[in-house]
């Protein structure tokens, strides 16, 4: 472990971004009723339980304004296909409230089954750690007291990207665990409208939409794997003969260049789900 500052400033940088992909992969694996101890869940659970009663009323109103909407008269409600059809649509629909939450734990269950096959197979167990080349170590250890006062301007900013990016992206990961809870809180609203063939549209986009954000780990876990794999040979050191500032210089850019593409990857996994699911 070096003492000199400016290789301790950077190596800190580093450790942040390696702690918080660790953190990535650490949340990617674990389940909305896990998450913090499964607190939030349960207070997810009681807000579920509450709109499950005002979803129980949406569900007569959508029912009865798609009989009024797809029944050209009382006539054709006695019909006995028409009466049939509704009971069903009706009672589908009921089912999927009463079991909602039941029903949106299997969905992410089997898209979670996705995102395991994808990180095991990769075999990497926390994403991948980078690392400071000993050669910039070097470098910098070499380097006299003016050299120093650039190069370490030039390590400030490389550790402020390097820091921040970090920060953006397990954010966006936060960010979509706290989407999973508020899907599954207000699910009853929206699966009531199944009971109207008019208002059934909406039903569909917020399953697709829940589905959505459930892909979203996996995109995320590929973007990860993809970045692992590549910085697993680092950014190129160039020609040893140039001045230590030039050296490190060009690493700290190629290196925050790779984990902008990552995180723009990352920040970008809702709007790729939407482009692959026709949303």
């Amino acid at each position: 472990m070096s003492d000199n500052w400016i290789v301790q400033n950077l190596n800190s940088a580093l450790n942040t971004w390696n702690e918080k992909l660790a953190e990535i992969w650490t949340l990617l694996t674990q389940s909305p009723e896990s998450f913090k101890g499964g607190t939030i869940w349960s207070v997810i659970t009681g807000i579920n339980g509450a709109l499950t009663a005002i979803g129980y009323g949406l569900l007569v109103l959508f029912f009865a304004a798609g009989i009024v909407k797809t029944c050209g008269s009382f006539t054709d409600m006695k019909k006995p296909e028409h009466a049939l059809k509704a009971f069903i649509r009706f009672a589908l629909a009921q089912g999927a409230i009463m079991y909602g939450m039941e029903l949106m734990t299997a969905l992410f269950s089997i898209v979670q089954g996705i995102v395991s096959t994808i990180m095991a197979q990769s075999g990497m167990a926390n994403g991948g750690v980078t690392e400071l080349p000993a050669e910039i170590v070097e470098k910098i250890e070499a380097v006299g007291m003016l050299e120093s006062i650039p190069l370490w301007i030039v390590t400030l900013l490389g550790s402020l990207l390097i820091t921040v990016l970090s920060f953006i992206m397990i954010l966006t990961v936060y960010g979509r665990m706290f989407k999973l809870y508020m899907y599954t809180a207000i699910a009853p609203i929206p699966i009531s409208t199944f009971a109207g063939e008019p208002s059934q549209s909406v039903g569909k986009n917020f399953i697709k939409s829940y589905a959505g954000v459930c892909l979203e780990g996996a995109i995320i876990a590929l973007a990860c794997i993809i970045f692992s794999v590549y910085s697993a040979s680092p950014p190129a050191i160039g020609d040893t003969s140039l001045s230590a500032v030039t050296i490190v210089w060009n690493y700290i850019g190629e290196l925050v260049f790779n984990l902008l593409v990552l995180v723009g990857a990352v920040k970008a996994s809702d709007r790729i789900v939407k482009e692959m699911m026709g949303l």
